[in-house]
């Protein structure tokens, strides 16, 4: 009789606690949320994330806080998101390359798919290489006739290692049979000033409004752009396809995350926010005016795009990257 006492207090304590749980989710968002970007201030996905931080304060009622948590490709700023409480109020905006990547060369402090869950996806970035001031080629084949002339002469820089600039220069490299010096930097702001002093010849970086200015005013050579096809704002910027090197043809994704084991009912609330907050119009002509394509799909088809992309690296063989 006893043992039946203390088996079904047991059983009262679990349900008890179980309610409390589900509870805790109705009530979601409880706490004013915190989204980490994983990039430096000032470039474009920060300005992104802190537009979709404005839209969810206000769709949600509850304040959202931007913090900016650069390094590592992203690797930093993910492993903080998978060290946070899975209750739905942390979250991370970051392109999918720290998940899809990174891991691949070297160990991070998170396991990809475990500790991290991704909630939406928010836009494609097409990759555009540019020639700074210090680039003395006028296109893409003096590019590869310099490095051919001068192994390793030729400086590329990036946004870090594992990011989606990072794997198009060893794309580049592999499949020109070229050598370049890697340059990887915390993010993309401070390499547009660097590189519009001439401190290294080659930049991949996003095509955001900011670079097209430089574009435009002669300060930046534009040489390649990792998209589907040519972008309107630049008709005679031939894609790496285009240019025979189609695994070069790479854009970023980029979303929304949070850590793993926060519930599916928090995720999907979540889900619906951000999904919401990309069809407002003025937040959808941010993303397409800075020639980026919104992704409109669900949180099922983000997770699917991450998988077969970590899944593709991985038969690529991307651990010969270099890290340096």
């Amino acid at each position: 009789m006893r043992r039946r006492q203390v088996v079904a207090g047991l059983a009262l304590a679990g349900a008890a606690g179980a309610a409390a749980t589900v509870a805790s989710q109705r009530r979601w968002p409880s706490q004013p949320l915190r989204i980490i970007v994983v990039y430096p201030p000032g470039g474009l996905s920060d300005g992104m994330a802190r537009a979709l931080a404005d839209s969810l304060q206000t769709r949600l009622g509850v304040p959202v806080r931007v913090e900016n948590r650069a390094g590592g490709g992203g690797s930093v700023g993910l492993q903080a998101l998978a060290q946070a409480v899975p209750d739905g109020h942390t979250l991370a905006f970051s392109a999918i390359s720290p998940l899809t990547l990174r891991p691949h060369l070297g160990p991070v402090g998170y396991h990809p798919f475990h500790d991290i869950a991704p909630v939406a996806g928010v836009m494609f970035t097409p990759v555009l290489l540019v020639g700074t001031p210090a680039f003395a080629g006028r296109d893409f084949a003096g590019l590869l006739a310099q490095a051919r002339a001068r192994p390793g002469a030729l400086r590329w820089a990036t946004s870090g290692v594992a990011t989606a600039g990072h794997l198009v220069l060893e794309q580049v490299q592999s499949g020109a049979g070229v050598r370049v010096t890697h340059v990887p930097y915390k993010g993309g702001g401070q390499q547009i000033n660097d590189a519009l002093a001439g401190q290294f010849e080659l930049l991949s970086t996003n095509v955001a409004p900011a670079q097209l200015g430089h574009v435009a005013a002669g300060r930046l050579a534009p040489l390649a752009v990792g998209a589907p096809q040519r972008l309107d704002v630049l008709p005679g910027v031939p894609t790496f396809a285009e240019l025979g090197l189609p695994q070069a043809n790479i854009s970023s994704l980029f979303g929304v995350f949070a850590p793993g084991r926060t519930p599916a009912v928090v995720l999907d609330r979540l889900h619906a926010g951000i999904h919401g907050a990309l069809a407002e119009p003025a937040l959808r002509e941010r993303i397409v005016a800075s020639d980026n394509l919104p992704f409109d799909g669900s949180r099922a088809e983000f997770a699917r795009r991450i998988a077969q992309e970590w899944a593709g690296n991985r038969r690529l063989g991307v651990a010969g990257m270099r890290m340096e």
